[in-house]
């Protein structure tokens, strides 16, 4: 299936970003309530992105979408999202 424009635009941003900038954009959408597809693409280009550099996200996601329930800080150690309560 061939990827949407606007999901490669953000894939390519966040493929040039430390962790810690993925981190601060994840925790930027904490309680943002707003929907639209702009917003689905830049979600699921950030969670493809923590996936392929193979951290995991299981405490703060599924196989396909992300919470923003709460931030998160990224553990090096266990190389993992770890949610802020």
């Amino acid at each position: 299936m061939q990827q949407h424009i606007y999901y490669i635009r953000y894939a390519l941003r966040f493929a040039d970003m430390q962790i810690s900038e993925l981190v601060s954009v994840s925790n930027d959408q904490v309680q943002n309530r707003g929907w639209s597809s702009m917003r689905a693409y830049h979600d699921q280009a950030l969670l493809d992105e923590f996936k392929r550099r193979g951290i995991d996200t299981a405490a703060v996601a599924g196989r396909k979408t992300i919470s923003f329930a709460h931030p998160v800080r990224y553990d090096q150690f266990t190389n993992r999202l770890v949610p802020i309560n």
